[in-house]
């Protein structure tokens, strides 16, 4: 692809944009107070845009005219919370639709399907020791 300003100017503002968000701007660093550790979670949101044209000249001397831009919204939405072996997630926002409701629950479901799968375990090893 030949090199041309529209190109410099987007390869530009992409570069700029990647550096002002990563994965840890979405998933941040966990901070620990005691047994509990805290892990924020955002949501991120982002476009930009950029354009430009050759300008017609009577000279010999090249004419551009071009420009580009973007914009972040990084919003903080949650925090999942892991205190004494337990993960849950508290959501900053209330829901906003039944999906969200769904979504948050899943670190609880996830906990209480492991405990159920460690009493199942329990009472099966004593009912295969006795049998033998």
């Amino acid at each position: 692809m030949k090199e041309t300003p529209v190109n410099k100017i987007m390869e530009n503002t992409l570069e700029k944009m990647r550096e002002m968000v990563d994965v840890s701007t979405i998933i941040g660093e966990p901070m620990v107070t005691g047994n509990t550790t805290l892990i924020p979670v955002s949501k991120v949101a982002y476009g930009f845009t950029s354009g430009g044209t050759d300008l017609p000249s009577k000279s010999n001397a090249e004419l551009f005219g071009g420009g580009g831009g973007g914009g972040i919204t990084i919003t903080p939405v949650a925090f999942i919370v892991i205190e004494n072996g337990k993960c849950r997630m508290m959501q900053i926002n209330n829901y906003t639709s039944s999906a969200d409701r769904a979504i948050a629950m899943i670190p609880e479901l996830v906990d209480k399907v492991t405990e159920l799968l460690k009493s199942d375990n329990k009472d099966e090893a004593p009912a295969q020791e006795s049998a033998e």
